[in-house]
């Protein structure tokens, strides 16, 4: 077996890590919660006050046993100074854990907004499992910023400087020794938060693609089971978070050295002070009571160093996690350029006089005259994101470089006019380029050459919104998501009725899933519409589309996954509802479209015949060829 058919279809060359942040990037998400951050830096600044007189009041109470004085109120002092910074510091913690979760909220919704508008492109390019990756691990990195001693930092740098204050006034020579040792740990830990970053980002990019993986077995298991196929999906599922493992190892590795590295300058000072101070106190150049002091004041000192390695190391681990998310959010979304995306021509007056909205007069004044869509000269080639991704999948598929797709034209010169009311088929081989027809009437993708006109108005003159309004849309393969029959039917009719739902499920010909359960339209369809057939889940499409009444229907193969009476019922519900409206239909099945006003012959992304049935069968051999294998000839 070569090298390529071993290949994980999850993984991708160790070296593509992804995208890396810079902390400016992190400030806006620190700053998010303003009031509570400026509140939080308060209360540590408060805290901080009450921790650095702690051990002033400790040198105190030793001076005064030495010399036997009275310790008055020193003691109930230190008692109030302890309970009112721990009182402090726990609100703080309480807001900082508060404000890690709304971080956590906010970028998720942020990401989320930025998914759902993406352009189709990125969507076919990127894997599903991979994007919910980013929404769901990556944002929860954010928390520990928050969390891990970033924010407290203003009284954390308080409790530093003073406690070194301190120190120099008590004993400069004793602070000078120690110097050399915190120096040196500050450091090393600069350094492994560099590494703990790159590693974090390599850990985030494999966990997104065993997401992926995970999600795309999970999507098709029963294709899986049935192939035989559960053994080796489950292996290069788990070498996939084999390779998350070891990155995970890289990150545990680097962070593991930041608390030895704290807790080692800790002790190193400790001993220090400890034998150079035993030694000056014995000569008479510091007290007991000093030295005592000089001890607490660098347990301060290093606490602060402490929290601040902690603060580095899970900043260190945001920034690869949010090198992923800022990705995300830096691509374009759908509808950028296209003008105010907030117009809607879902007003129009009636769904079967074409389309008629206030804001588009002139489009309205020349419906009834221009063609209801119209293909000049139209080319098209798929991005290049999605071309090398399609590469991807065919060479791990197959094995294969040489079958993966090219970045040719996939529509070479197509022209062709739908007037107002008609019915209007494309046929053709597969690749002919049907479908690509449809995603650019949708804009789904723009064409790259040519102009496609709705009622002779381009369609890139419109925002994207306002042009889907017109169209009822069945794919190929229509998904059904989970929820009940009504969710999926008022997808694109929220304020549809009981009843109106309940007449266009009868118009598909499924009265009988709705009459087998007593929830009716509440009936459950399960993930995927598991609990549906898959002619089922087709007639649901259609049914979905016809309850919006657009004034245009485009169904790509609606009629693929039916049997023969049923495919008869449904031409006939479509005949209904097609009544003054435009129709494009797709089929390879030409029994489906032999009466339809012109039927379109494609091959190679070209038009090679226009007309009837009758003339086409007597002129263009491809479409008798076709004719003749579904014994229509």
């Amino acid at each position: 077996m070569s090298e390529n058919r071993r290949r994980s279809p999850f993984s991708r060359p160790a070296k593509d890590d992804g995208p890396r942040a810079s902390f400016r990037q992190l400030l806006p998400y620190i700053f998010e919660n303003k009031p509570v951050i400026v509140g939080v830096a308060i209360l540590s600044v408060v805290a901080a006050v009450f921790t650095l007189v702690q051990p002033l009041v400790i040198g105190q109470v030793i001076a005064r046993v030495e010399t036997q004085e009275p310790l008055g109120w020193l003691l109930a002092g230190l008692v109030a100074f302890v309970v009112v910074s721990s009182a402090v510091s726990a609100y703080q913690h309480y807001l900082l854990q508060r404000t890690g979760t709304a971080v956590v909220l906010s970028s998720r919704r942020q990401l989320i907004r930025r998914i759902l508008h993406l352009p189709i492109s990125e969507f076919d390019a990127r894997r599903t499992g991979d994007l919910v990756s980013r929404v769901g691990t990556d944002t929860t990195m954010l928390y520990a910023v928050l969390t891990q001693g970033l924010a407290d930092s203003v009284g954390n740098l308080l409790i530093f400087l003073g406690a070194l204050i301190a120190m120099i006034v008590i004993d400069p020579v004793l602070l000078a020794t120690i110097a050399i040792v915190l120096v040196l740990a500050v450091g090393a830990v600069v350094g492994l938060s560099g590494r703990i970053r790159t590693a974090t980002g390599r850990q985030q990019a494999r966990v997104g693609e065993l997401a992926s993986g995970v999600e795309r077995v999970i999507g098709s298991i029963r294709t899986v089971r049935a192939a035989g196929a559960t053994s080796r999906e489950e292996e290069q599922v788990t070498k996939t978070a084999g390779e998350a493992y070891r990155a995970g190892l890289d990150v545990a590795r680097a962070s593991a050295l930041v608390v030895p590295v704290a807790g080692v300058a800790m002790q190193v000072s400790l001993l220090v002070v400890l034998g150079v101070g035993g030694m000056r106190v014995a000569s008479g150049a510091v007290s007991v009571a000093s030295l005592v002091t000089f001890a607490m004041f660098l347990f301060l000192m290093i606490m602060p160093l402490g929290s601040a390695f902690g603060a580095l190391s899970s900043v260190g681990q945001a920034l690869g996690a949010l090198g992923r998310i800022q990705e995300i959010l830096d691509l374009p979304i759908e509808d950028q350029g296209d003008g105010n995306t907030t117009q809607s021509m879902r007003a129009a007056e009636a769904p079967n006089t074409g389309v008629s909205a206030p804001n588009t007069p002139e489009l309205t004044a020349s419906c009834c005259e221009a063609p209801a869509i119209a293909f000049e000269d139209v080319r098209f080639r798929y991005p290049e994101n999605v071309v090398e991704a399609r590469k991807r999948a065919a060479l791990e598929q197959d094995g294969e470089p040489d079958q993966a797709p090219t970045s040719a034209d996939v529509l070479r010169g197509v022209s062709f006019e739908v007037p107002v009311g008609s019915r209007v088929a494309l046929v053709g081989p597969s690749g002919a380029g049907k479908s690509t027809i449809l995603s650019l009437i949708e804009r789904f993708y723009d064409a790259t050459g040519g102009a496609i006109r709705l009622h002779g108005r381009d369609i890139r003159d419109l925002p994207r919104e306002a042009l889907r309004a017109q169209f009822g849309y069945v794919e190929q393969d229509a998904p059904t998501l989970a929820g009940s029959l009504a969710d999926n039917l008022r997808l694109a009719s929220p304020e549809a009725t009981d009843e109106a739902c309940e007449e266009a499920l009868r118009a598909v010909n499924l009265g009988h899933v709705i009459d087998r359960d007593p929830r009716g339209i509440d009936t459950p369809v399960g993930e995927d519409g598991v609990m549906l057939s898959g002619g089922e889940r087709q007639r649901l499409a259609i049914a979905r589309a016809l309850l919006s009444a657009p004034p245009i229907l485009l169904l790509d193969e609606s009629t693929s996954s039916l049997d023969g009476v049923n495919e008869r019922r449904m031409r006939e519900a479509i005949d209904a509802v097609a009544e003054g409206r435009t129709l494009i239909v797709i089929a390879h099945r030409l029994s489906t479209v032999i009466d339809s006003d012109e039927i379109i012959v494609l091959d190679r992304g070209e038009v090679i015949g226009r007309g009837t049935h009758a003339e086409l069968v007597d002129e263009v051999p491809l479409y008798r060829e076709l004719a003749q294998h579904q014994l229509l000839v």
